[in-house]
């Protein structure tokens, strides 16, 4: 893509986003409007339910809305025909079975990343590697309550996990053997930061199809000032050249970049096409909202400004998909098959549910980055998952409980924000999470329209 082109659907998304950011405004926790090139949409938050809807309709319900009648706009849809039982209640998750867990097989790291949330690899605490002993009880864990022909995810991070790579590869192959006994699949993955990387791991994880994901912040300048090594040195070069081989033998395997975005980094859509580019099999971004520091962590008019940065990423998957071309802009995808299937819940990942994290020690938490924090802990390898602590988790981190969550029209499709987030920095990002919502219902109205079969 040439600079031009660029800088000419970078302007045009600045321009869409100051105009979404406006609609995306929660006047109703019921119902939502979102006006598209073609018509209206009516999107009713129980269920995620999107509806055409003539120009009489959508005035009547902007004039309920207006006046902020919840009764009048409860009456409008049971005379639409779309009242219906909720969907979700406040009754809580209780006791759900593990499906997920995640080891901190490296609590430490050779980086000197300054934002990282686990300390830069030590989560507060001493440095210190996971024994195989702790990988394989959690293991066990994981498979103990899996029924027969059932599916679960092993994910290793840190930390940097390649710092214990023997005890990965033997609990990897650990689990593949146990899981083959109860005609259990279970799916791996690494998030590690690329730099000690060596040709024989693209091999293994090609052969245990790994979803691998790759820690860079941007291109050359951008990722060598965000994540040096704690020398100070830059880490871009050397991780290029790590994944190569990679990314030239995935097939079963798969590469992805994760970009954590700063103040320092809204280059985005640049980012997106260099990365593809690359060959990467997907990219996606996450805005920075806690640092363990301080340091690089975006506030209101950052993420105004990631807005518009996202939505030219989205204009330009909008037009490499209508050219009949690949683009895997992962926050996109997701976005689009959330709406596509009227994703509703009443939590924003499976953390403390059905996905835990597992400290060195073997600690449970409520996911990776509550690792050695008591507010997130839900037992031990010991003694198992915690009743109590996880009820009560699932209790209160409910969407429902949850202020100004149960007022958005958003908030079956968000379900709250991130956890760990949340709990130490409150809710920011809420303008921007209901702005690229907005955007990509607009984009779902398009692409059903213009590109049917993608969804297929």
């Amino acid at each position: 893509m040439s600079t031009n082109t660029r800088v000419a659907i970078v302007n045009i998304a600045n321009t869409l986003a100051q105009k979404i950011a406006v609609a995306a405004k929660p006047v109703s926790p019921q119902i939502h409007l979102v006006q598209t090139a073609a018509e209206t949409q009516l999107l009713v938050s129980n269920g995620t339910m999107l509806y055409r809807i003539s120009s009489e309709t959508e005035a009547d319900l902007r004039l309920l809305l207006d006046s902020k009648d919840e009764a009048g706009l409860r009456q409008k849809l049971m005379d639409l025909g779309l009242d219906a039982s909720l969907k979700i209640n406040d009754e809580p998750l209780k006791s759900p079975g593990v499906y997920a867990l995640s080891l901190a097989i490296a609590q430490k790291c050779n980086m000197g990343c300054s934002y990282c949330y686990a300390d830069q690899g030590g989560f507060g605490a001493a440095m210190k590697s996971m024994t195989l002993e702790t990988a394989t009880r959690s293991i066990d864990l994981l498979l103990k309550d899996c029924p027969e022909n059932g599916k679960v995810q092993l994910t290793f991070l840190g930390g940097e996990p390649l710092l214990n790579r023997k005890a990965i590869r033997a609990a990897t192959e650990y689990a593949f053997e146990k899981a083959a006994e109860k005609n259990i699949t279970v799916g791996f993955s690494i998030t590690t930061n690329g730099t000690l990387l060596i040709p024989e791991d693209a091999l293994f994880f090609e052969q245990y199809a790994f979803s691998v994901t790759i820690s860079l912040d941007g291109l050359k300048e951008e990722h060598d000032r965000q994540r040096p090594l704690k020398n100070g040195l830059g880490t871009y070069d050397r991780i290029m050249e790590n994944i190569a081989p990679l990314l030239r033998i995935q097939q079963k395997m798969q590469v992805s970049a994760r970009v954590t975005v700063t103040p320092a980094n809204l280059n985005l859509l640049e980012i997106l096409d260099s990365f593809i580019e690359m060959g990467f099999h997907s990219v996606g971004f996450s805005p920075l909202l806690k640092s363990s520091s301080g340091t690089g962590e975006m506030d209101e008019k950052d993420l105004e400004q990631m807005l518009g940065a996202m939505i030219a990423c989205g204009l330009h998957f909008e037009q490499q998909v209508l050219e009949g071309k690949r683009y895997p802009y992962l926050n996109m995808i997701n976005a689009l098959k959330e709406i596509e299937k009227g994703t509703h819940r009443p939590y924003p990942c499976g953390a403390g549910a059905g996905y835990m994290g597992v400290s060195a020690d073997g600690e449970l938490a409520a996911c990776h980055r509550f690792v050695n924090e008591p507010n997130g802990r839900m037992g031990d390898l010991v003694n198992g998952v915690d009743p109590d602590l996880q009820n009560a988790w699932l209790e209160s981190r409910h969407v429902h409980q949850q202020s100004p969550c149960n007022q958005c029209w958003a908030r079956y499709l968000c379900g709250g924000g991130c956890h760990h987030e949340v709990l130490d920095k409150g809710r920011n990002a809420c303008d921007y999470i209901r702005g690229w919502l907005h955007y990509t219902i607009q984009a779902h109205e398009r692409m059903s329209r213009m590109a049917p079969g993608w969804f297929h």
